[in-house]
């Protein structure tokens, strides 16, 4: 058995910054409810004809990280691609970025686990380089929540949290047999997948069904969220899948240099820093800026904090999401 180690990181969101301020002349909202409720100031959205997509970003972001772990895109064996927002219904945006990227004829899996997603992406990408099948994999997170998203008052308890962008990792083969990603943990609970959810259209309720019906309430293309109910269950999961990481190593809370949790809530993070009584330092938060980006925000996440010095070789880094599913998982990585 190999081991893996994340070796380039890139990230990428679109020049469009909106404001909690903008988003007011939309709907019945202000910056103060905002950051009480979500700890969000600004948001990135896709403008229209900037010639971004979910797979676009996608790219942008792969290139960088492709240029940091010094390799070309022939060079990759695999894309592991998490979106809950890809370019089409089918096919998924793995196969985009494949072309996109002149690549070889590789495997493209399309993850669809929403704010897990990557961290449940990087999973896979981790097995497939422990087992020898696969040397360098690209795992990216990318999403376009803006083209999606109810931009009334009807729409606010959603809309307001949701941003754009990507990232992407390139997880290697570890050569040198040191660090790398020790493990990962995944769970589901699908028994409250309706607290967080997108039900139309679907495969039975389709597009000619919702016409006819001409909905002017409760419509079922734009999502939905029990946002107390959510949280309540996060505040838990989050906790239990990063002792379950720590433990399965051999290692305490006090070990983690760097937590970079799913940034689906500011008031869930500092709860969860809180909880585990670690120190602003210890903790990387950027929904302030880019709100949540769904299997976006780890990945955008990881690549700030080590763009700005604050993950370093030998640091202990654990990553921890939770989202619709329910899904959560954590991974634990020795930079």
């Amino acid at each position: 058995m190999y081991t893996s180690k994340i070796t380039g990181l890139g990230y990428y969101v679109p020049e469009n910054v909106v404001t909690n301020d903008d988003l007011s002349k939309l709907m019945d909202t202000n910056d103060a409810w905002i950051q009480e409720r979500t700890g969000i100031k600004e948001r990135r959205h896709i403008k229209k004809g900037d010639g971004n997509s979910t797979s676009v970003m996608a790219v942008k972001a792969s290139t960088i990280a492709l240029e940091r772990a010094k390799l070309k895109p022939t060079d990759i064996d695999m894309i592991v691609f998490a979106t809950l927002s890809p370019d089409m219904y089918f096919p998924g945006g793995g196969v985009e970025v494949q072309e996109m990227m002149g690549m070889r004829t590789i495997p493209a899996l399309d993850v669809r686990n929403q704010c897990s997603g990557f961290v449940y992406a990087l999973s896979v990408a981790d097995q497939f380089v422990k087992t020898g099948m696969h040397k360098n994999i690209l795992v990216i997170g990318s999403e376009n929540h803006s083209g999606g998203l109810d931009m009334t008052t009807r729409g606010r308890n959603v809309s307001v949290i949701f941003g754009d962008g990507a990232g992407a990792a390139v997880v290697s083969r570890n050569e040198t047999g040191k660090g790398g990603i020790l493990s990962t943990h995944l769970h589901s609970e699908g028994q409250h997948k309706n607290e967080l959810s997108l039900q139309g259209p679907s495969t039975s309720h389709w597009v000619p069904e919702i016409i006819a019906e001409n909905p002017q309430e409760n419509i079922p293309y734009y999502p939905v969220m029990n946002g107390q109910f959510v949280f309540k269950h996060a505040i838990v999961r989050f906790a239990e899948v990063i002792q379950e990481g720590l433990e399965a190593n051999n290692l305490k809370v006090e070990d983690i240099d760097m937590l970079i949790p799913h940034q689906a809530n500011l008031r869930i993070s500092q709860f969860i820093q809180h909880k585990l009584k670690l120190t602003d330092d210890q903790v990387f938060n950027n929904i302030q800026k880019y709100g949540n980006t769904t299997a976006a925000s780890i990945p955008i996440a990881l690549t700030e904090a080590w763009e700005e010095g604050k993950i370093k070789e030998g640091d202990l880094v654990v990553l921890a999401a939770f989202g619709s599913g329910f899904t959560w998982g954590s991974a634990i990585i020795r930079w």
